[in-house]
């Protein structure tokens, strides 16, 4: 058998202008997945190694104020597990100075706040990982569309043709399947990373939910000690 060299670019060139934006849209659907990919990767990783960080730091035995405190001088690059707890414990102390006698509603509004700032940085994280979702799902339709329109083209072509042979019409059938190959070659990537960041998504919002969780517990404790 002999070796057949496939040349893309000529492929390309030679495509209808329908094919070309298909494959323009397709390309451009691939090069923003993957600048999405590696962004929420990095972003992902670094919102756990921080959140691990600080919950150390909290469960460490840290006076609570003075953890407060510490936070307070950059409480504008806070993030995770950090924010949380800064928004959180922010809102406890006012609400003692203000509903020194209501230990219950002290504590609802301190969860309350610290539910909308976790609400908060979950957008944070989450933005544009939908869009791979996107791109996987509708890559290989708009993929095929482009195949489809390049080989009905190629067939429209073939009526000004006396005799129609397979030369006639594999190039034009070749460079229509380009585009169900790149739709394909951008979806197949997008979906695993929509999934996989899904999952490092869920962890950490677990993660960040058990923290609300045993800090309202420390709190409702420290509230009721003093009654």
């Amino acid at each position: 058998m002999s070796e057949v060299n496939i040349n893309f670019v000529s492929l390309f060139m030679e495509a209808s202008i329908v094919v070309k934006v298909v494959i323009f849209i397709l390309v451009l659907f691939s090069i923003l997945s993957w600048g999405i990919i590696f962004s929420r990767g990095r972003l992902l990783s670094k919102a756990r190694k921080y959140s691990m960080a600080f919950e150390d730091r909290f469960w460490s035995g840290e006076d609570l104020h003075r953890l407060h405190e510490g936070l307070e001088n950059r409480r504008d690059a806070l993030n995770g597990s950090e924010q949380i707890f800064y928004v959180g414990f922010k809102e406890f102390t006012r609400l003692q100075q203000a509903n020194s006698d209501s230990a219950e509603s002290t504590i609802q509004g301190t969860s309350r706040a610290m539910n909308l700032a976790l609400n908060r940085e979950l957008e944070k994280l989450e933005s544009y990982i939908p869009f791979l979702g996107t791109v996987g799902s509708v890559s290989p339709y708009i993929g095929l569309f482009g195949t489809v329109w390049g080989i009905m083209h190629s067939f429209m072509g073939l009526s000004a043709v006396k005799q129609a042979t397979l030369q006639s019409v594999a190039p034009g059938i070749a460079e229509a399947l380009i585009a169900t190959a790149i739709g394909l070659f951008a979806a197949i990537p997008a979906v695993m990373a929509y999934n996989r960041l899904n999952v490092k998504l869920n962890k950490l919002e677990q993660n960040y939910i058990n923290f609300i969780d045993e800090f309202t517990t420390i709190l409702h404790r420290q509230v009721f000690r003093k009654k």
